[in-house]
């Protein structure tokens, strides 16, 4: 049978996603916790591979195996066999045509910046920390320039394999809360550090380094030089996944909004006053 499942994690200690032969990876505990859950090897498949030090709320895997267990057992089972920066958050069992990847539809990330003078202790690995004041009025101007299909060569990593870099970008805002500033983009699929380097250039238009216009021109430009610089991981999350209707994959929970993180970062925060 064919199982998928939702996997949260805190990408701080990880070596990215893809498993590695001499790096902690994700995908290595997921698998290693699964298999003694199903007493034989088990191969997972995820829906978007995430880099060093990015973060997850909801990504969506899935794999085969000979075992019959409950959801529960399943859920349960692996997180026993899980560290305490990864679990699994929903379990089911889905029909063969589903794939976590290329069953996919869309993809929605966040990426979060602590815009003030001093760093932060405590949120240090879990946002992107901007010392600069940002204008996000001039910032969300700029993203307007991305939605829609286009190019983004500018925007992919240089050692990026997908073969287009066409992809369409459904939604994409900056919005700030107090001091943190959050941009929320969705997109049929993501070229490798697209998000990352979107928030970069959407920077330096906040820091006023560039007009809110320049974000057009490294576009149509279509050269990763012109893109400047590539923003930290730290700050961005994979949120949501979006799949047909048929597959009945559940949604990533409806707390994780702008409006939630802000109320968890502030609770967070010490000595505010």
């Amino acid at each position: 049978m064919r199982i998928a499942a939702g996997v949260e994690y805190c990408g701080t200690k990880f070596y990215g996603w893809q498993k590695q032969t001499r790096s902690r990876t994700v995908q290595q505990c997921i698998e290693n916790a699964f298999s003694k859950v199903a007493n034989h090897a088990i191969t997972v498949q995820c829906a978007g591979r995430t880099d060093s030090g990015v973060h997850a709320f909801n990504q969506v895997i899935h794999f085969d195996t000979t075992s019959i267990r409950e959801n529960h057992s399943w859920i349960f089972g692996a997180n026993s066999n899980l560290p305490e920066d990864v679990n699994v958050t929903w379990v089911k069992q889905v029909n063969d045509e589903f794939h976590a990847r290329f069953s996919a539809f869309s993809r929605q990330y966040k990426y979060i910046i602590l815009n003030r003078p001093a760093r932060s202790s405590v949120l240090g690995n879990l946002t992107s920390w901007q010392v600069e004041h940002l204008d996000d009025v001039l910032m969300s101007e700029s993203a307007k320039y991305l939605i829609g299909k286009h190019d983004f060569t500018s925007f992919r990593a240089t050692a990026c394999q997908s073969k287009s870099p066409i992809r369409v970008i459904e939604y994409l805002s900056v919005k700030r809360h107090d001091e943190l500033i959050i941009i929320d983009v969705k997109a049929n699929a993501f070229l490798h550090h697209m998000v990352r380097n979107i928030a970069g250039v959407l920077i330096h238009v906040g820091n006023k380094k560039y007009p809110a216009t320049w974000v057009k021109d490294v576009l149509q430009a279509r050269d990763r030089k012109r893109g400047g610089i590539t923003a930290p991981a730290s700050g961005l999350y994979l949120i949501k996944v979006n799949y047909p209707d048929e597959f009945n994959i559940p949604s990533s929970p409806n707390c994780i909004s702008n409006e939630f993180l802000q109320i968890l970062f502030n609770h967070l925060v010490v000595n505010r006053e």
